[in-house]
């Protein structure tokens, strides 16, 4: 008997369809880390297990089944864990652990792709050009290298993986793979990802107007509540607000938190480690629970939305002479603009702080009050209510106002 354990996202599905073109018969369990440990250990104390090969592919064990495992293979059971993840790294010490995140060369890995190469080299399977492919799309999509590289045809198969579900996907690319076919998406398909597209951009839009963020120890993390697109939306968001260190988006559905960064020097893996979860170093997770439901849903759940910065402005515009104005949700204004000293942000009835550039003085007043570019109506409607001045007129002579704004309260 042939036994897999492995992911349920696209990676994990991918050791799936190898494991069924590679042996007469396997037994799949797809799981998360929540239901793994659970899994693996009443297979190792059913009677199936006696004689099987076990295969634990995308997934890491906890201790306690760890142990099992080594008891396991000390027995002359057969036990194979094959992952590209770095919090699973020690399972290199065992004969039967194979952790990658990287091969020789530097190229980054996904258990897809180490689990191919696996089988291959074990005899197992036949490399063809219609799995090389695949598994080359897989690897893509889960090490995030289609963004890179432009392949929005590894995108679009985990997007049609997402319409599909796990049964209609398994169904399709049990017989695309099986065909030996050059491997690509049909028509039909593209059609349907095209919409798809459309749908998860709107989703995009709703939850970045959503997104709260908070100081955990010393990062400034933005977090969502979101059940859908999740890879998709982290990615956005990241670059959306790139003060913000990492993403943390809420599925209260599955009890699962995932963390996105776009930062090389923030490693979201150790980040997710400290409670009890990890992942890659820009894409991680962990579970909701008594540590972290106060933090990621009780604490944020009263906090006021990031302000966006405004994309279309026609007068509070970053290259305007006079100054930008910047505001949050709270109501709170600032004024910036370039000095001798360098970039000053002057908050409105308080203090002046002054940057070296402009990148700086941005990232500070974003990280410290969630602020963004204000947008042109509220700039007026703040200015009109400070100036005591009508809107319209603000608007016929904008830098004008935006002078009398400073001279008011004493802005050189």
């Amino acid at each position: 008997m042939i036994k897999l354990f492995t992911d349920s996202d696209l990676d994990g599905i991918g050791c799936g369809l190898l494991a069924k073109l590679a042996f007469a018969e396997v037994n799949i369990s797809f799981c998360s880390y929540r239901n793994l440990d659970e899994r693996v250990s009443q297979f190792l104390q059913s009677e199936e297990a006696n004689g099987a090969m076990l295969f634990i592919t995308d997934l890491a064990v906890g201790q306690e089944v760890e142990q099992q495992l080594a008891e396991r293979a000390k027995r002359g059971g057969h036990v194979q864990v094959i992952d590209h993840h770095v919090t699973a790294l020690h399972f290199n010490s065992y004969p039967w652990g194979w952790v990658a995140p990287e091969r020789e060369d530097g190229k980054k890995t996904c258990a897809t792709s180490l689990f191919y190469d696996y089988l291959v080299r074990e005899g197992k399977l036949a490399p063809n050009e219609t799995l090389d492919a695949f598994v080359e799309l897989v690897r893509q999509y889960d090490t995030w290298e289609w963004e890179e590289n432009g392949n929005l045809q590894a995108k679009r198969l985990n997007d049609l993986f997402t319409i599909l579900g796990l049964d209609g996907f398994w169904e399709t690319m049990s017989e695309r793979l099986a065909s030996g076919e050059a491997f690509a998406l049909t028509e039909t398909e593209e059609l349907l990802l095209d919409m798809e597209e459309k749908k998860i951009q709107r989703y995009i839009r709703q939850k970045q107007k959503q997104l709260v963020q908070r100081w955990i120890g010393d990062y400034c993390i933005g977090v969502v509540f979101a059940e859908r697109h999740l890879s998709e939306l982290g990615n956005a968001l990241s670059k959306r607000h790139p003060h913000l260190d990492l993403i943390a988006l809420v599925n209260l559905g599955t009890k699962h938190i995932g963390f996105r960064t776009i930062h090389d020097d923030v490693n979201v893996a150790e980040f997710a480690k400290q409670f009890g979860g990890g992942g890659h170093p820009k894409a991680s997770g962990c579970f909701v629970d008594d540590t972290t439901f106060p933090l990621f849903v009780i604490e944020t759940f009263p906090l006021a939305p990031v302000y966006g910065d405004a994309e279309q402005n026609q007068l509070n515009k970053r290259e305007e002479a006079e100054g930008v104005f910047w505001t949050n949700h709270q109501g709170q204004w600032w004024l910036s603009r370039q000095t001798e000293q360098g970039w000053t942000w002057y908050a409105d009835g308080g203090e002046a702080r002054t940057f070296p550039d402009e990148a700086a003085g941005e990232r500070w007043l974003k990280r410290q009050f969630a602020a963004g570019l204000a947008y042109d109506a509220a700039v007026l409607e703040f200015l009109s209510v400070r100036l005591g001045r009508d809107k319209d007129a603000i608007q016929a002579d904008y830098p004008s106002a935006v002078k009398q704004y400073k001279h008011q309260t004493g802005i050189e």
